[in-house]
């Protein structure tokens, strides 16, 4: 027995405590000893992780010792994804430092959904890959089959990396103002990019369809009218955004151009309290505002130069009874957002999250006390190195 207390000593004591007996171990499961029973004395069997268990003496009571066999731990590790399998499940962040003390003072918050944090580094992960896995579970597509999108980058982005990993093709048509990286990490995911020869909204738009027409046997994506766009959100960011708030958002902002996100996660969020209030994040130069206020589709002379935020036309996704109040957001107030962001929490985001963040935080700013104000971060901003983050000086920055 001095043998066993003088090398019990020398290692950390774990208790473990059975409906039978106490039972006294050291960590590499050398010895082992009951040291108090209620009814008789039980051998146990003993296993372990550590790599180098040693068949040493057991030692009872009555002083006699067994050997016992030790046996490998059996762990069940949870499954390893692969990579697009990660998307969806993005964190949400803490931003309640960005609004006032007094807002503060009040208990507002602000929150931001990281979709940055998606495989293709934006939100459109959620609906590039709902879009083609229910094309090809209704064989709609098939492997080996085309997939043809009209984008003003990210959706495109997102469809030609789901496409690879689908065994499918790709063709994205986009406009001459979709920033450089977006155009080549479209190509470097093996997709055809065609770039219309304006930046007029109908015209890349447009060329998906013709394209679906001139080849019947390609599946067109019409992520503008597609209302699977806005279910991909209803079925994730909403159901993510509700448990992640514990249910305690009181305001969703967010930007709109297909308007599947801002509608999608909106359905959902009213569905469990309908008086979430659903704001839209509008950049000047779009038609929303006009429409939520008047009933009237007006076109404006231009588009914003905030890429993904912004309509020109009315997209057939967007679902304006879920939409509470629009609020507008100068192109360069969104930027500014995004250099702040970068420079003050290190966040890296694209326009259309600086834009988010900008309304967001007048929303803060006026919200009642003890509200929750949830925004989305929808892209990352390596993507807009080339515009976004050129200096303001630069002739290219709008």
């Amino acid at each position: 027995m001095a043998i066993l207390s003088s090398q019990l000593l020398a290692c950390a004591l774990l208790v473990v405590q059975s409906a039978t007996a106490f039972t006294l171990y050291s960590p590499n499961v050398h010895y082992i000893k009951p040291i108090m029973e209620t009814n008789r004395l039980s051998r146990r069997e003993i296993t372990s992780s550590s790599l180098n268990v040693l068949k040493e003496p057991a030692i009872g009571l009555n002083g006699t010792s067994t050997v016992l066999e030790p046996k490998p731990l059996t762990i069940n590790p949870p499954p390893v994804p692969t990579y697009l399998q990660t998307k969806a499940n993005t964190p949400l962040l803490d931003l309640s430092n960005i609004i006032s003390p007094e807002a503060r003072a009040r208990n507002v918050k602000l929150l931001a959904k990281a979709e940055f944090m998606n495989p293709g580094f934006s939100m459109k992960d959620r609906i590039a890959s709902h879009i083609l896995d229910t094309a090809i579970s209704q064989g709609q597509l098939r492997k080996g089959g085309t997939v043809v999108a009209a984008s003003s980058g990210n959706t495109g982005a997102s469809i030609a990396m789901m496409a690879g990993k689908r065994g499918l093709k790709a063709v994205i048509i986009t406009s001459p103002s979709c920033s450089q990286e977006k155009m080549d990490s479209i190509r470097a995911y093996g997709a055809e990019l065609i770039v219309a020869e304006t930046d007029e909204e109908s015209d890349y738009m447009q060329m998906e369809v013709d394209l679906a027409k001139a080849n019947p046997d390609w599946y067109a994506v019409n992520q503008y009218h597609n209302p699977r766009n806005a279910d991909a959100h209803q079925a994730s960011t909403g159901p993510e955004v509700w448990a992640q708030t514990g249910g305690a958002v009181t305001h969703f902002v967010m930007t709109a151009s297909t308007g599947g996100t801002i509608t999608g996660t909106s359905r959902h969020l009213k569905e469990q309290n309908p008086a979430v209030k659903t704001i839209l994040a509008d950049p000047y130069n779009s038609v929303f505002h006009h429409f939520h206020h008047t009933g009237e589709i007006v076109a404006p002379a231009r588009g914003s130069a905030v890429e993904g935020a912004g309509k020109t036309n009315m997209p057939g996704v967007i679902d304006f009874g879920m939409i509470d109040d629009v609020v507008q957001v100068h192109d360069s107030d969104a930027f500014a957002m995004c250099h702040s962001l970068a420079r003050t929490e290190g966040l890296m985001v694209g326009g259309s999250a600086g834009l988010n963040v900008h309304a967001a935080v007048k929303v803060a700013e006026d919200a009642p006390e003890g509200s929750t104000v949830v925004t989305v971060l929808c892209d990352l901003g390596v993507k807009y190195l080339s515009t976004v983050f050129r200096e303001p000086t630069d002739s290219n920055y709008a």
